[in-house]
């Protein structure tokens, strides 16, 4: 049987955070009340002209610069012809074969190009029991119509799903940072289209590629990704050719199914867009786009690794997932503005505790969302690590924080958390413990360490888990 390698390319849709359209002045919108949002030029009225965005052309630089790419002095628009009911023009404005940005890199993955381009009007299809499956109807809302797109093409540099799935979180983490987006995949600001292969490995020569469209969630896409793998590789190895087409997946029932043959350029007769003139970037728009790049993904984890002393791992994490990046510099500021002290491994501390604080909330969830502030989470991190609260209270005390919000301390001295230390009683526990399992003692007493284990969890049982689990294993030791 032959092994085959995927090869994997992204088409990535991304709606820009405009207050206006990409070629008219209707005000975007999400949920409102369907055709509300419409005027001549998105309805394609007969003579109404576009008007090109000017905030849209500022963000589609952004993004071109923040992805490393060449910006062309001077791109065009082109009419993409075809026929279907979200496009009320019968065809759509986008760019061709001048598009505004070429080349570039995002890590390990290589950009074809970044383009700007307008988004469909919304299809609903209902039938009459009130069902999306089984449509009766189809109703358009060209609210959406008209929505300022960009949409970023890769070469085919992925090579696994889970690569695709990593590589997305990363593009949206940057267009995050940039503030060209919301990137909110359940809203579709955020669309990517997969164009999968596979070929014999060690082969350099493509194989028939199909196209997945509209992936709204990184595991859709992954998922997506590997069953269409899986499908092209059944067929191969059956000597059966892959066509090239389009294909949906359905993530419920984990379904491939065709929906047309693959376009090709030529079917959509492109013609440059005879309503609006080339577009031309001066050395102000580019030094205003440039201007108002931040810190991006990738430089922020490295900065976590050399001045937080983060593993690359959890620095990618935290980089990529914008959210957790700003909620650990929170409060890893707050811990050190306070007074606090974790010792030297004070932000890694921190971390270890706001994985903790995400586990409990839920990883969809931003934890300055919840009502554990970032400056709580530090005064519980210092207070761990003064030994002034166990680890094991440590975390009832962020079970508290996550329920019920508070002061950290205010719940220490509440429920009688804090930290019994020897001089509290502690030795006499320990005592106790030796007592009440004589067979686990002598094993450690002969240097059997495992046998520790009851003679601990005993005093973490009588002391509602406040002592320090080292401490309460030196005492054990001590005595033996």
């Amino acid at each position: 049987m032959t092994d085959y390698e995927p090869v994997i390319g992204l088409e990535i849709h991304v709606q820009l955070d405009t207050r206006t359209k990409m070629f008219c002045g209707c005000e975007l919108s999400f949920a409102d009340s369907p055709n509300t949002h419409t005027c001549p030029t998105c309805l394609a009225l007969p003579g109404a002209l576009p008007v090109v965005n000017a905030r849209a052309i500022h963000f589609a630089l952004m993004i071109g610069m923040a992805l490393g790419c060449e910006i062309a002095e001077r791109s065009i628009f082109h009419r993409k012809n075809y026929f279907y009911p979200d496009s009320p023009k019968a065809y759509q404005i986008s760019q061709y074969d001048v598009p505004i940005c070429r080349g570039g890199h995002l890590g390990e993955v290589r950009i074809r190009r970044v383009h700007l381009e307008e988004d469909a009007a919304k299809l609903n299809h209902i039938s009459a029991s009130g069902r999306i499956h089984g449509s009766e109807r189809s109703w358009v809302d060209f609210n959406r119509g008209g929505t300022p797109l960009v949409e970023i093409v890769t070469e085919p540099d992925i090579h696994s799903p889970a690569q695709a799935r990593e590589w997305l979180t990363l593009v949206r983490a940057t267009l995050k940072s940039l503030g060209v987006s919301d990137v909110d995949m359940s809203k579709g600001s955020l669309r990517a289209d997969a164009n999968v292969s596979v070929r014999p490995v060690g082969s350099t020569e493509l194989g028939t590629k199909t196209e997945l469209k509209n992936m709204n969630s990184f595991a859709f896409l992954e998922a997506g990704v590997r069953a269409e793998i899986e499908r092209q590789t059944r067929l191969l190895d059956a000597d059966d050719p892959v066509f090239q087409e389009t294909l949906h997946f359905d993530p419920v029932y984990k379904r491939l199914t065709p929906l047309r043959s693959k376009e090709e350029a030529h079917d959509y007769r492109y013609f440059p867009e005879p309503d609006l003139v080339p577009l031309l970037v001066t050395e102000e728009m580019l030094a205003a786009a440039r201007a108002e790049i931040p810190e991006l993904p990738a430089d922020r984890a490295g900065r976590f690794e050399r001045d937080f002393g983060l593993s690359a791992d959890r620095a990618r994490n935290f980089s990529r997932r914008t959210e957790l990046g700003d909620y650990f510099e929170a409060a890893v500021a707050s811990l050190r503005g306070g007074g606090g002290d974790a010792g030297n491994d004070g932000p890694t501390v921190v971390a270890n505790w706001l994985e903790q604080l995400v586990e409990r909330t839920g990883s969809d969830v931003d934890p300055a969302d919840s009502k554990v502030s970032p400056e709580s989470l530090a005064a519980l991190t210092t207070m761990v690590a003064a030994k002034e609260v166990s680890r094991d209270a440590g975390r009832e005390v962020l079970r508290r924080l996550v329920d019920e919000g508070g002061d950290p301390r205010t719940i220490v001295e509440q429920e009688a958390l804090g930290a019994i230390s020897d001089d509290g009683g502690l030795g006499e526990i320990v005592d106790r413990a030796i007592a009440s399992d004589p067979e686990a003692a002598a094993k450690v007493k002969d240097g059997n360490m495992k046998a520790i284990g009851p003679l601990v969890a005993f005093v973490m049982r009588e002391t509602r888990g406040r002592a320090d689990g080292g401490e309460v294993t030196r005492l054990i030791r001590e005595r033996l």
